[in-house]
């Protein structure tokens, strides 16, 4: 079967990695760099400078593990290089990978043409099944100034060839904390404004306050329930931001700003309307199988919005390419660990607490902290939290909400008890290995 993806990201060369493994004809369209936005503008790169942050954080903190009389200095430069490395190293890993599995790549963005052809660089492509994986794009606020050139997304913040002095981030999500943290870290004076109440809007209510005491104890402004309604620079170019909070305007002085309010689904250029594909600005709604309203045309990852996360994308490309083969699956996509990678880290999975009450689920909740941790308190990280949430109904857990070392890796765990429907009494009975991270998860067990 002839197949063809629109969209090189994880979602889109891992899914063509897989059909061409099934024996499928595959024509992979490469509208940009591959690995997509989460290999070069997001997940990878901010990994990389996240690394040097922690490792610069530790520095500061080295007489704490008896390193007396210590002192470093900090390229900057070196730290844009190793990102550029390590992204430079996985993409030709993709590069070869797809040469090897016989995936025909295609450096060019396709428009589609008819329901079954696409069109790129003047070529025509014909296939049964076309599968669109083109991602998001940055979004940004409709107010004055937006439009500046001091203004910059994640993507420009990447690479930026020096440290800002000072920094303002309009957007207290997932990418405006990681930035808020590295930086920080790295010395510039952060301020976050964001929208919601609460920083993390995903994430347990718990955390983000937790987190966001944290953070401020570092040194980082965080401003929440705060609309940002205009930005200008004055004559000495540095940027202000005013905003309102509580019904007062006020304003924040900086050198930079980052503009980091989430991500937009990329349908512009594909000419879906040529393929009978309904869309929005919203993205392209999709059935559970991934299937737009044309049969055998799908939407996968970012573009469809359902949930933007990379390992997302790529289980909606198996569940799509099993579809397509009409085979079933028991991927649970209601169950999805995420991070944030912080210092210290969150990780999460599951339903919330205001979840639970939205949806009557009453729950027991056991809560566990890591200052009671024996490796927290040997790694000379103490803070953090981890609360579980049981069902009470089946004492099954439906939610893990995690702050500290290792949080991405434990809420990793909680996932994989969840996918096998653990309950509270089976957890309470698995042997935890000591000392390790992972007991904070026991002990809130215990503690429900």
């Amino acid at each position: 079967m002839k197949i063809i993806i629109i969209g090189a990201g994880p979602g889109g060369y891992e899914t063509a990695l897989e059909a061409a493994k099934r024996g499928h004809e595959v024509t992979l369209f490469n509208g940009g760099r591959l690995g997509g936005t989460c290999l070069n503008e997001g997940c990878i790169p901010t990994k990389c400078l996240c690394r040097n942050a922690e490792m610069v954080a530790a520095f500061k903190e080295a007489d704490k593990f008896g390193i007396d009389d210590f002192s470093f200095t900090f390229d900057f430069n070196k730290v844009i290089d190793r990102k550029n490395e390590v992204t430079d190293t996985l993409r030709a890993g993709i590069d070869t990978m797809l040469r090897g599995a016989k995936v025909e790549v295609v450096d060019a963005m396709a428009a589609f043409k008819d329901p079954y052809t696409v069109t790129a660089d003047g070529k025509d492509y014909s296939a049964d099944k076309i599968i669109i994986a083109t991602g998001s794009v940055s979004r940004s606020l409709p107010i004055e100034g937006s439009d500046l050139e001091c203004v910059k997304n994640s993507t420009q913040m990447l690479d930026i060839d020096y440290i800002p002095e000072s920094l303002t981030i309009i957007g207290g999500g997932v990418i405006g904390m990681e930035f808020a943290g590295i930086f920080a870290s790295f010395g510039s004076k952060v301020t976050v404004i964001e929208f919601m109440k609460q920083i993390l809007p995903p994430f347990d209510a718990d955390i983000a306050k937790r987190l966001k005491q944290t953070l401020a104890k570092k040194g980082i402004e965080i401003i929440t329930g705060a609309a940002a309604r205009k930005i200008e620079q004055n004559a000495d170019y540095e940027i202000c931001v005013t905003y309102e909070a509580k019904g007062k305007e006020a304003t924040v002085v900086s050198t930079d700003l980052l503009m980091a309010v989430g991500r937009s689904p990329r349908v512009d250029g594909l000419n879906l309307e040529a393929a009978g594909v309904e869309f929005t600005a919203k993205g392209i709604p999709v059935d559970d199988a991934m299937r737009t309203n044309v049969g055998h045309i799908y939407a996968i990852g970012d573009v469809n919005a359902r949930m933007m996360l990379a390992h997302v994308a790529s289980f909606q490309g198996l569940r799509a390419l099993n579809h397509i083969e009409g085979k079933s699956d028991d991927i649970r996509f209601d169950i999805v660990p995420s991070a944030v990678f912080v210092v210290p880290e969150c990780g999460m999975v599951g339903l919330t607490e205001a979840q639970c009450k939205e949806n009557g689920i009453d729950v027991m909740k056991g809560m566990s902290f890591f200052r009671t941790n024996g490796k927290a308190l040997a790694l000379g990280e103490p803070d953090g939290i981890c609360k579980l949430l049981f069902n009470k109904s089946d004492r099954r857990l439906v939610g893990a909400h995690i702050m500290g070392a290792g949080a991405a890796d434990l809420a990793q765990q909680c996932a994989d008890m969840m996918n096998a429907d653990i309950t509270l009494d089976a957890m309470r009975n698995v042997i935890f290995g000591h000392p390790t991270l992972s007991e904070v998860i026991l002990s809130a067990a215990h503690n429900a």
